[in-house]
C-alpha cells in the first residue's frame, strides 16, 4: 500500500519517535512542579520552545503549546470574540480550514466576512486593499497554503497590507510548516501549526501570539503557558514535534523539496495523458510541492476513485479529512467558482517527504488502470 494522503496526516518519522521515547524516559515529571523531576521537564519544554521560536522567527514567550491546530485556531477566534467590541468584524478567506470557518461563524455570525478568491484559488489582494482602505476589521485571517488544493497564498503580502492599516493578521500555516521554510512566519501576529502534518506525533500543535498583549484563553483551570492555556503540557510530544520540524527544515535547506516537486509535476503530466478529461485545480499557481487536486472525468464520482485506488494499493482522499462524512461539496472549490457537479469529482493526491519518484510513477499507472476499469464498466 502506497500512502498519498499526507495532507491529512503524515506518518511519525523515526527521529520524532526516538525523541518522544527519550523525553518520556527522562522528563516524566510535571513541568509545573517544583521538584527536580518537574524542573527537568520544564527545561526540556523551554528548550523546545526556544528552538521552535528560532525556526519561525519570534520570541520564545510568543509560543503556546496546544493539542493541535483545531484547538489553536479556535483559540484565536475565541480570543477576538472577547477582545473586540460587539460591532467589529473579522475577515477570513473563503478557503480557510473548516475549524477556522466554523469557529468564526460560531463566534461572529454575520460579522464574519469572507475574503474572495480567484478562479485559481488565491485570495483577492486587490479586494483586501480596497476594503481595508474603507473599513477596519478586528482581524484578518489568511492561511499560508490550502489543504485541499495546495495553492500557496500571498500571506506575506496580505500581512503587509494589514500592517499598513494596523489590523491584526492571523495565519493558519498548518500545511506550509514542514514543507516550505518556516522562517518569517513568526512575523504574523497570530500563527498556528500542527506536528502530525510533518512527521511529528498527533495531539500536539502550537499557537503564536504576541506575548506582551492581553489574551483571552480558551481553556481555563491553571496558569500553564503564562496563563494563556490551562492544562499540563505534554513534554514528550512537544520535544518530538520540534525534532521532526528540525529534520524537515534541514531537508528544505538542502532543497530536497524542489526534486519532490519535479516528481509531482511528472505525475501530473502522466495523469493528464492517461485521463485527458482531468482538470488540475490551481494548475497555474504556485502550489505545495506534494499536492495535486484533480477533477476527474465527468460522470466519475470521487468516492469511486478513492475506493478503487485503495483496492489497487493507493491511499488517496477526496479533500480535507475534516469534511469527511459531509454531503456538501467542498467550500474551497465552491469559492473558486466550481459548480457542485464538478466538486464531487475532486480527488486529492498528497505525497510526503518519504514518497519516492517510483511511488509517483506507480500512482500514475494505478490511476490509468482504474480509469480503464471505470469506463469499461460503464460501457
Amino acid at each position: 500500500m502506497i500512502y498519498f494522503d499526507y495532507n491529512a496526516t503524515a506518518p511519525v518519522i523515526r527521529e520524532a519517535r526516538q525523541a518522544w521515547l527519550e523525553a518520556t524516559e527522562k522528563t516524566g515529571g510535571n513541568p509545573s512542579s517544583m521538584h527536580q523531576f518537574g524542573a527537568r521537564a520544564a527545561r526540556a519544554m523551554t528548550e523546545a520552545r526556544e528552538k521552535l521560536a528560532a525556526l519561525i522567527g519570534c520570541h520564545p514567550l510568543d509560543v503556546i503549546w496546544t493539542s493541535g491546530a483545531t484547538e489553536a485556531n479556535n483559540t484565536v477566534l475565541h480570543h477576538f470574540a472577547h477582545a473586540l467590541d460587539a460591532k467589529s468584524e473579522v475577515w477570513i478567506s473563503a478557503i480557510e480550514h473548516p475549524c477556522v470557518m466554523e469557529s468564526s461563524q460560531h463566534y461572529f455570525g454575520r460579522r464574519a466576512r469572507i475574503i474572495p478568491v480567484t478562479r485559481e484559488g488565491v485570495i483577492d489582494l486587490d479586494w483586501l486593499t480596497l476594503e481595508l482602505a474603507d473599513t477596519r476589521p478586528g482581524l484578518v485571517s489568511v492561511m499560508a497554503a490550502n489543504n485541499e488544493t495546495g495553492v500557496i497564498q500571498p500571506w506575506r503580502e496580505a500581512m503587509a497590507i494589514c500592517r499598513q492599516y494596523e489590523v491584526p493578521f492571523f495565519c493558519d500555516a498548518v500545511q506550509w510548516i514542514g514543507k516550505l521554510p518556516a522562517r518569517g512566519l513568526g512575523e504574523c501576529d497570530f500563527l498556528t501549526g500542527a506536528a502530525h502534518k510533518f512527521g511529528g506525533p498527533r495531539g500536539i500543535g502550537f499557537l503564536k501570539v504576541p506575548h506582551r498583549s492581553q489574551f483571552a484563553p480558551l481553556l481555563l483551570g491553571g496558569k500553564q503557558e503564562g496563563g494563556r492555556r490551562a492544562g499540563t503540557e505534554n513534554v514528550s510530544t512537544i520535544v518530538a514535534m520540534v525534532t521532526a520540524l528540525e529534520i524537515r527544515e534541514k531537508q528544505i535547506a538542502r532543497n530536497e523539496h524542489i526534486l519532490h516537486g519535479v516528481w509531482r509535476d511528472n505525475f501530473e503530466r502522466q495523469l493528464l495523458h492517461a485521463v485527458p478529461a482531468t482538470t488540475i485545480v490551481g494548475a497555474n499557481q504556485p502550489r505545495l510541492w506534494n499536492t495535486v487536486s484533480a477533477l476527474m472525468p465527468e460522470g466519475d464520482r470521487k468516492h469511486q476513485w478513492v475506493v478503487k485506488l485503495d483496492k489497487a494499493g493507493f491511499a488517496v482522499s477526496t479533500g480535507s479529512a475534516c469534511t469527511t462524512g459531509k454531503e456538501e461539496p467542498s467550500h474551497v472549490l465552491a469559492a473558486m467558482g466550481f459548480k457542485a457537479a464538478q466538486a464531487v469529482r475532486a480527488v486529492r493526491f498528497s505525497g510526503g517527504w518519504e514518497t519516492s519518484e517510483p511511488d509517483w510513477d506507480e500512482l500514475a499507472k494505478g490511476v490509468a488502470k482504474v480509469h480503464t476499469e471505470l469506463h469499461h464498466s460503464k460501457g
